[in-house]
C-alpha cells in the first residue's frame, strides 16, 4: 500500500458514510502521534499536538499547514499561539473520518 503522505486528498460530496472505530483504528496506526477523540456531538476528529520555540516558529508551521490544506482541498481545524499548535481534523460534510483525514495528517507529519 502507498504510505498515505504519497496520496491525494479526495473531496467529499456527503453521501457516504464515515469511518467506523475499527477502520479509524486500522488508519491510525500509519499517523504517528496523532490521537482520536469524540466532540460534543459525538464525531470522531483526529487531533495533535506540536510545540516550538515561540510564537514565530508557531506560526510558520501553521502558514505550512495551511499551504498543504489549500493543495489538497482539506482543511483543519487549527488552534495556535506562542509555542504551540494545535490541529483538528474530520471531514464536516459526513461528520466523520475518512481515508482524506489521515492523509492530510500523514502530510502534516511530514513538515
Amino acid at each position: 500500500m502507498t504510505d498515505l503522505h504519497q496520496k491525494n486528498c479526495i473531496p467529499c460530496r456527503g453521501g457516504m458514510p464515515p469511518f467506523d472505530i475499527s477502520e479509524i483504528h486500522k488508519y491510525l496506526k500509519k499517523v504517528d502521534g496523532w490521537d482520536v477523540k469524540k466532540n460534543k456531538d459525538e464525531i470522531y476528529f483526529l487531533e495533535k499536538n506540536f510545540k516550538f520555540k515561540n510564537f514565530s516558529e508557531s506560526q510558520k508551521f501553521v502558514n505550512m499547514v495551511g499551504n498543504i490544506a489549500e493543495t489538497e482541498g482539506h482543511h483543519p481545524d487549527i488552534i495556535f499561539g506562542w509555542g504551540y499548535a494545535t490541529i483538528q481534523i474530520f471531514t464536516h460534510k459526513i461528520k466523520g473520518l475518512v481515508e482524506s483525514d489521515f492523509i492530510l495528517a500523514a502530510k502534516i507529519n511530514k513538515i
